[in-house]
């Protein structure tokens, strides 16, 4: 049994006394069972809070990005290995922000989950396609070019990793995929899956990410290959973010 894993994206958002205040409440009242866990991915500055805060508790902490590169002459970037140093389990790669506002290629986030996996790190690898790609019915094409890439550099080593489909045109808008949509993307991806690491395909993790909410999480996760969400605006509300868990 795969189990659920839920995480949370805070994105460009928190302040020390917020983060304070959201991570007591997520501590306080999450209780972690073998087969769920949830975890939340915090802009850079506010790993060393999140390591503070959750050291010894049932949540684990990650990163929203990392660099392809483990150290050099990158002015602002910051690599994997850093963040791992902050007693983080998993950071994010290929986020749809990442790839439209900052020109991030497929080629790029297969870099960057091969640094992440290099320093021990569970990258997250987000893939999905635009409203325009959808209406032009290349939903299948989209994500199976970006998740072959990946493939293509990691090999087996893929099976370590965890693969989130996020409609674009779903993220921030609070339109979401019907769980038939979310849940055909979904058995495309565990199918190509199982064609580039075999068996082990079966225990990935695949997320939703695509305006999660409370009222639609246990819709979703009741999916044959859902296996939990990439959760955005409602992980910054500890009620809302710990009712999607419990879905």
């Amino acid at each position: 049994m795969r189990g659920k894993l839920v995480v949370g994206n805070w994105k460009m958002n928190g302040s020390l006394r917020q983060n304070d205040a959201l991570l007591a409440d997520l501590r306080s009242g999450w209780t972690a069972t073998p087969s769920r866990r949830i975890a939340i991915c915090v802009p850079f500055p506010y790993l060393w809070q999140a390591q503070a805060a959750l050291a010894g508790s049932a949540l684990d902490w990650g990163a929203q990005n990392v660099s392809e590169h483990a150290s050099g002459a990158f002015t602002g970037e910051v690599a994997a290995a850093m963040v791992a140093e902050f007693g983080s389990r998993m950071a994010i790669v290929g986020h749809s922000e990442r790839r439209a506002l900052y020109g991030e290629t497929d080629a790029t986030v297969a870099n960057k989950a091969a640094a992440a996996l290099a320093a021990g790190l569970t990258p997250i690898v987000c893939v999905g396609e635009t409203l325009a790609e959808r209406e032009a019915s290349a939903t299948d094409a989209v994500v199976l070019r970006q998740l072959d890439a990946v493939v293509a550099l990691l090999g087996a080593r893929l099976a370590q990793a965890v693969v989130a489909y996020e409609p674009v045109w779903a993220i921030g808008t609070g339109r979401t995929a019907t769980p038939q949509q979310a849940e055909a993307v979904h058995g495309l991806l565990r199918r190509r899956l199982r064609t580039a690491v075999g068996e082990a395909a079966d225990d990935m993790l695949l997320l939703y990410g695509g305006s999660v909410k409370a009222d639609n999480a246990k819709t979703l996760f009741a999916c044959a290959n859902i296996d939990g969400g990439l959760v955005g605006g409602a992980s910054l509300k500890a009620d809302e973010f710990l009712a999607i868990a419990r879905a």
